[in-house]
């Protein structure tokens, strides 16, 4: 008798990588290479304290000699070197925009996860109830989409620091900040999950399920989320660029991050009092990084769409 076993199941990661959507992703160069740049960035910003060469932002670190250090050039009274430079206070730019870049990120990928949370909610709603909870949701949805995401951001941001007791502005800016972006960009998620939602609630499993009695928010979350959540999760991606220009650009403008917890926009801002005094290198890694961070997460995201887009296949 012939000592037969069974064939081992095929891993998780295993099933990941035999999928068309990786297969998919080796195939494009774009992907591949936006993936790389936007995991070093993450990965770099994560793990500032390791691979910056000091924190910027701790006072006893600074030497004012070291300001308006040239990238690569020896400082005219230290001969300490920095690869890119310092600004004026003798802080190391490639530090500072680490540590800046933390900020940045998690202002977007919180923000990012407000507006998600909030669009699947009310457009499970919109989508399920239908009648006049869909008609509130979707109208208030189309008079916010009547203004430019950034001009409601810095509405919410001014009402909410306005009602913020002064002594606590400065530590409650990141957290406002976040609650600004967010609130300004769950409309795209309400409209795609509720359109999702009136085509997935008409299916035979849907029916089936109020069939055996399951509640309406047990429908939604345990069978029709599931279902819809491949847009999402592409729109989430694109918008997590946006945010992070959104925060750049409030930051930049002054009503964001405060300037004890520099961004990206923060340094820019910075960095623009400098540039035509001969310091151009002050702005110009900022900017830099920040282009590189929102140019190659927003790539991925356009791959991620047309990869999953049955249209394209």
């Amino acid at each position: 008798m012939t000592d037969q076993t069974a064939p081992t199941p095929p891993t998780r990661l295993r099933r990941a990588l035999d999928s068309d959507l990786f297969y998919a992703f080796k195939r494009s160069l774009i992907a591949m290479v936006s993936t790389f740049v936007a995991l070093l960035l993450i990965l770099s910003a994560v793990f500032a304290p390791l691979v910056a060469t000091s924190n910027p932002f701790d006072p006893s670190t600074l030497n004012l000699m070291n300001g308006f250090s040239a990238p690569m050039e020896p400082n005219a009274f230290t001969g300490e070197t920095f690869l890119m430079g310092t600004d004026d206070q003798g802080r190391d730019v490639y530090s500072t925009i680490l540590y800046g870049m933390r900020i940045s990120l998690f202002v977007g990928f919180a923000a990012v996860l407000l507006a998600v949370v909030l669009g699947i909610i009310l457009g499970l709603l919109a989508g399920y109830f239908g009648g006049w909870t869909d008609s509130i949701i979707m109208r208030a949805a189309d008079v916010q989409l009547t203004f430019p995401s950034i001009l409601v951001a810095m509405l919410i941001f001014g009402i909410a620091k306005g009602i913020t007791p002064v002594e606590y502005r400065d530590q409650m800016a990141i957290w406002v900040l976040i609650l600004a972006i967010g609130l300004s960009d769950w409309v795209q998620f309400a409209r795609v999950v509720r359109g999702a939602t009136l085509v997935e609630k008409s299916k035979d499993y849907v029916a089936a399920a109020r069939l055996i009695g399951r509640k309406p928010f047990a429908i939604m979350l345990r069978h029709i989320l599931p279902n819809i959540l491949s847009p999402v999760l592409v729109i989430a991606t694109i918008s997590l660029a946006l945010a992070i220009i959104a925060e750049a650009t409030l930051s930049f403008l002054g009503v964001g991050a405060p300037p004890t917890q520099p961004s990206l926009g923060t340094l820019i801002r910075i960095g623009q009092g400098f540039l035509f005094s001969g310091e151009w290198w002050i702005l110009f890694f900022p900017a830099c990084t920040l282009l590189a961070l929102a140019l190659s997460v927003n790539l991925l995201g356009d791959w991620l769409r047309d990869a999953l887009n049955p249209r394209l296949k």
